[in-house]
């Protein structure tokens, strides 16, 4: 029989990490599993005006941004680098810097993000509870037509367990 030998195993698991984080550190980049989930930092409102740029049209230069955010908000093109640079650091978006203008992306895709924070409100202000989260959300702003037959579907989907 061969023994195992935990700590090498450990050790070359941790150099390999290692090597893998200085290589994307190189490239200004957050790997997204680098980061714990329930560490993910909650965007202001600008920074979420931001994202929703980015998820709506990919990713995008500091300008193109920028054009994008001032359809609806006026707003500096220095206050929108600024925040580009502040949210790289927080790791809600990643910056390739291998162009010679810096292009950001969303660190999540919307969906991910969205379920994350729903996540975080339903653990944090419901006590876990999604019963009392839909019935919340329902009362508090009326569902057309179409969305209450997509929840049904979905809920008929959950039951049958389809999701």
């Amino acid at each position: 029989m061969i023994a195992y030998d935990h700590r090498r195993t450990t050790n070359i698991f941790v150099d390999l990490t290692n090597v893998f984080m200085q290589s994307a550190a190189n490239r200004n980049i957050l790997p997204i599993f680098a980061m714990p989930k329930r560490t993910l930092p909650k965007p202001t409102d600008g920074e979420l005006a931001i994202l929703s740029v980015l998820w709506r049209h990919g990713p995008r230069t500091v300008r193109e941004i920028y054009e994008e955010f001032n359809k609806t908000r006026q707003t500096g093109y220095t206050t929108v680098l600024k925040m580009l640079q502040i949210m790289a650091e927080k790791g809600l978006v990643t910056r390739d810097e291998t162009h010679r203008t810096h292009v950001y992306e969303a660190a999540l895709a919307q969906k991910e993000a969205q379920r994350w924070f729903v996540g975080d409100l339903l653990d944090r202000v419901f006590n876990g509870s999604a019963h009392r989260l839909v019935l919340q959300a329902l009362s508090a702003k009326k569902a057309s037509p179409a969305e209450l037959a997509e929840i049904r579907q979905l809920l008929d989907d959950m039951e049958k367990g389809r999701k």
